[in-house]
């Protein structure tokens, strides 16, 4: 990425601030830029798009009339009609049994994500995976998503994936391989495996652990070591402390009526997130009559998509949160040991005191729950507080670990490394991960690993560790391999192909196999022995078709354990130590898309928004806006961050609600090797971890520059700006107030329209969607499940600049009160399908059209590119290719559902309610003779929403979910005074707020 350089004009911090006293705080703002009303931010708003080249000067002059038509035409008309290459098919002669064209198989299997398994359903066109669902009989998702599951698909696809074997770079075999690898193991079995060492990243597989042990068994001084950057280290640390053993801790939220989140994003991270968010939001959702919530405070260095939920959230570093916990254990009579008095929190008495109260007020319902980065001392406290509380059997729940190994991953890799610089090694398996990109910088694992006779790779791509290595194996995609994995509960779950490997690859499994002396085995073979051991059920043949259907393995859940905490817990030396003022503190937490980097070459998470600072394609470094104002930083400018020995270049981006003192930089860029999505994308968060602080720690220094970096924030573009759009209240206030939410609002009646409403009688069906405000988190799982149901493309960081993002649905994030610790509210924005869409009336064409059911449709063959159905629509919904932005290699093809339009250069395109989707439930319908059933039709947004937030349905039917919330007090419309009466309609936002915290 070059530098560039601007004219932008700064931000002065304090002068936003005065702006917002003067205001009083109560307007929603979604930048501080619209907050401070820059000069950019006026001019931006009056354009339809943010970046775009200037606009005519003079509009009636002939010169620039002409230029304007003569593009218009070559743009719209001419290459509106893109001529494809000429691609011959050749029809089967004998179709597979189940293949019916035009009509999808449904697989049950899991996705492994840090190791652990989340079941899902995948959808299939004739062998083709195109869709992934979650699976409601599985209860790591109990049928929702999150955004990385749906992005995943695309990663089968991935045309920069590894495709071949590699010996010293060059294109090799297979055999090849195994011939050298079985002349290896020969050398080793003389020596016991002394010299073999293998390398893995967290497992949880009971099928690989028993393969591990036989490995063990034949080569008794062999050893294995796992490794990630985001582990479990601290939690199984602060287990340990406080319980004397490893465990495995699972939540039940939805018993939970007061939560504590410490740094947590437990409904939006981790492999249990889909239904921990599902849980969660039930007992907030107000509808169906019911009138109570739970109540969640937040306490969090960063802004997260659970903490913008939140009913009371502070913003505190590490050793803030440190000394809260502590002192809310204490006021809990909780005996503890090894460290002083707390330290001051003075300036949070009553926010603590009246958390503590509520903690006893609901003992036996509450649940205090950690991030796993938080330091062992405040996991140790957690587990003392939630004993103390009464929440064991009830909310909380101890369990065996689900990893094969829940010791220290950071002393594993660091023993691997001495054995490496020693010379102890001979022969090194990499199973997955690259090691050289994130492994701590002071470790110098590529200088350790250089010492190793005979090293071998193995992964689903190439990059830095595999360009060490001697030996590269290509890794199957979980979609193309057999497997078993651990869920978070310890269910056992089934890992099922739906596709031969694309390329010559193979799995985990095959390799460990060969070295257990098993070569040659099936995957599936391995593992159907395994379990046929384990003796579950008479009828083994019986039992193991169901667990394939079903996505599980019944029977197979971790037992759930009865245990103590210590009667007075020993807590580590320099724990809750408040920094200085003037201290700063580096956190490195997992990007909430890409996450520690695995995901870095899918481009839609990579164009997908972060839920809170908006960010695409690149990170930065995270800072509050009274931080950035101590130490003359601003927005877009690079900076130097020095910690220890290693510094690093990064951008800086404000973020209000950071907070102070505390500069996070998400993991996962930067990265030289790999994927051309992944290249020189943002920056390299590796370069500033240390083996004794791989989450970063205070020590931190930084200098600005006058050096701009253009970042892609999304947060400014499609403005409705100066708009009655998000409408929230208290609980208590909707209760004496339930029409508050049409309160000050003004809707044109019935009959004032142009319209013939002889032309608009609905007698059948009429489809409508309510979106839930109270449980959206912003997570983008429904974009990302949109994107992937409906072939829409990405266009890279440049077009996003340029503000020609194409995703239909966008998820605006607004901020409301204080700079420093505002509270958020997250908005979806899909197309309204207006009953007077002013889209309508403008298209020369009539390329957008009502149907007879209601929907706004799209003719993408009559469009001519004119846009002014795009400068017609108040609710910036529509999305226009610049570009042919579907122009990709021949892989990425695969992936694309065959009953969506791939749209070309010219062509404008928006939500269409999955308009594929009630066409199947039409025709299935009319097979069967019945109405289509409310349910029956789920859009893709819905479907994947974790949090339920969304319901589609038909609103002519009374008895319908939609119908019942449209009725509701809560339900509005956006920007109905313009007599747009839109179809998409919302139920206002509330917060659950404590009566004795009383909020500056």
């Amino acid at each position: 990425m070059t530098q560039e350089t601007t004219t932008r004009k700064q931000l002065d911090v304090a002068d936003i601030r005065e702006r917002l006293s003067t205001n009083g705080g109560q307007e929603y703002w979604r930048s501080l830029d619209e907050l401070a009303k820059s000069d950019e931010f006026a001019e931006m708003v009056h354009r339809e798009f943010p970046e775009q080249a200037d606009e005519l000067k003079d509009p009636v002059g002939r010169r620039n009339f002409i230029k304007l038509m003569g593009a218009s035409l070559a743009l719209g008309g001419l290459s509106g009609c893109t001529i494809q290459p000429m691609e011959k098919i050749v029809p089967q002669v004998r179709a597979p049994e189940d293949l019916i064209p035009g009509k999808p198989l449904y697989y049950a299997t899991v996705i492994p994500q840090n190791g652990v398994a989340t079941g899902i359903l995948v959808e299939s066109h004739m062998g083709r995976p195109t869709k992934i669902e979650g699976n409601p009989k599985h209860p790591a998702s109990l049928g929702g998503t999150s955004g990385v599951v749906q992005a995943s698909i695309l990663d089968l696809y991935d045309p920069d994936r590894s495709q071949t074997v590699k010996n010293a770079g060059r294109i090799s075999t297979w055999g090849s391989f195994l011939d050298s690898f079985m002349q290896q193991l020969g050398l080793q079995g003389v020596k016991e495996g002394a010299g073999l060492r293998i390398l893995s990243q967290t497992l949880t597989s009971p099928t690989q652990g028993d393969l591990l042990n036989k490995i063990k068994e034949q080569y008794p001084r062999s050893n294995w070591h796992q490794y990630e950057p985001v582990n479990r280290d601290n939690y199984h640390a602060g287990t340990q402390l406080a319980l004397g053993e490893y465990t495995n801790t699972v939540y039940d939220f939805a018993k939970a009526s007061v939560i504590l989140s410490l740094d947590s994003d437990f409904a939006n991270s981790g492999a249990a997130s889909a239904r921990y968010a599902r849980d969660f939001a039930a007992g907030r959702r107000v509808r169906d009559g019911k009138k109570e919530m739970n109540r969640l405070y937040a306490v969090e260095s960063t802004p997260t998509a659970t903490g913008s939920l939140a009913d009371h959230r502070l913003a505190l570093g590490t050793g803030a949160i440190e000394t809260l916990v502590l002192a809310v254990a204490r006021a809990l009579d909780i005996r503890t040991e090894g460290v002083g008095p707390a330290g001051d929190m003075s300036g949070h008495d009553q926010w603590i005191n009246a958390l503590v109260n509520d903690l006893k007020a609901n003992r036996g319902s509450s649940i205090v729950i950690a991030g796993d980065h938080q330091s062992p001392g405040v996991h140790a406290l957690v587990h003392a507080i939630n004993e103390t509380l009464g929440n064991l059997g009830k909310t909380v729940q101890h369990t065996a670990p689900i990893e094969i190994d829940p010791n220290s991953q950071q002393n594993s890799l660091q023993s691997l490394v001495a054995a490496m610089k020693a010379g102890e090694v001979d022969t090194l398996v990499i199973l997955g991960g690259d090691p050289v990109y994130y492994a701590p910088s002071d470790l110098s694992f590529a200088d350790a690993l250089a010492q190793v006779p005979y090293r071998l790779h193995m992964g689903t791509a190439e990059n830095a560790t595999s360009e060490l290595c001697h030996w590269h194996v290509p890794e199957s995609h979980y979609l193309e391999s057999w497997g078993d994995l651990r869920s978070y509960n310890g269910l056992a779950s089934v890992v099922q192909p739906l596709i031969e490997p694309l390329y010559k690859s193979h799995s985990a499994l095959d390799v460990l196999a060969i070295i257990a002396g098993k070569a040659g085995t099936p995957a599936l073979e391995l593992i159907r022995q395994y379990w046929e051991s384990q003796r579950l059920d008479a009828n083994f043949s019986t039992f193991w078709r169901r667990a394939l259907h079903d996505g599980s393995i019944p029977g197979t859940e971790s037992a759930v354990k009865t245990l103590s905490v210590h009667a007075s817990l020993q807590l580590p030396s320099g724990f809750a130590q408040l920094p200085d003022e003037e201290d700063l503190e580096l956190q490195l937490r997992p990007d909430p898309m890409i996450g520690d980097g695995r995901y870095a070459n899918n481009g839609w998470l990579q164009e997908t928004p972060r839920p809170i600072t908006k960010l695409t394609w690149d990170n930065a470094a995270l800072i509050s806006p009274a931080t950035a104002e101590r130490l003359r930083l601003e927005s877009e400018r690079l900076a130097e961050l020095r910690i220890g020995n290693s510094s690093l270049e990064v951008a800086v981006w404000i973020v209000p609600g950071q907070a102070d003192g505390v500069i996070t930089l998400n993991l996962g860029y930067g990265q030289k090797y790999g994927g051309r999505v992944a290249l020189y994308t943002g920056f390299n968060a590796y370069t500033l971890s240390s083996a004794s602080m791989p989450h970063g720690g205070l020590g931190l220094e930084i200098t600005g520059s006058y050096d701009s970096y253009p970042l892609a924030s999304t947060q400014e573009h499609h403005s409705m700006e100066g708009r009655n759009l998000v409408r929230q209240t208290s609980l208590e206030n909707y209760k004496h107030h339930p029409h508050f939410a049409h309160e000050g609002t003004h809707d044109p009646p019935e009959d004032l329209t142009l319209y013939n409403r002889t032309d608009h009688q609905y007698d059948g069906y009429a489809w409508g969607m309510i979106i839930d405000l109270n449980s959206c988190m912003g997570c983008n799982a429904c974009s990302l499940a949109c994107q992937s149901e409906n072939n829409i493309p990405v266009v890279g960081k440049d077009e996003v600049l340029n503000g020609r993002e194409m995703a239909w649905i966008r998820v605006d994030r607004y901020y409301k009160g204080e700079l420093d610790n505002p509270g958020i509210v997250h908005q979806p924005v899909p197309c309204m399908h207006c009953e007077n869409a002013p889209c309508e009336v403008v298209c020369p064409v009539a390329a957008t059209v009502h149907s007879a059911e209601g929907l706004n449709d799209m003719v993408y063959n009559r469009c001519v590119g004119t846009r002014y159905c795009a400068n017609n629509c108040p609710y910036k919904v529509r999305r226009f290719n610049f570009f042919l932005y579907t122009e990709e290699s021949e892989s990425l093809k695969l992936q694309r559902n065959p009953d969506v339009t791939v749209r070309a250069r010219g062509i404008m395109e928006k939500c269409t309610y999955c308009v594929q989707r009630i066409n199947l439930a039409r025709i299935e319908a009319k097979n069967s003779g019945d109405a289509i059933s409310d349910g029956q039709i789920s859009t893709a947004c819905e479907q994947a929403c974790p949090t339920e937030s969304i319901v589609f349905g038909n609103i002519n039917d009374p008895k319908s979910r939609v119908s019942r919330y449209k009725a509701s007090e809560l339900n509005y419309g956006i920007l109905t005074d313009l007599n747009t009466r839109p179809r998409t309609t919302y139920l206002a936002a509330l917060k659950n707020p404590n009566p004795e915290i009383v909020e500056s």
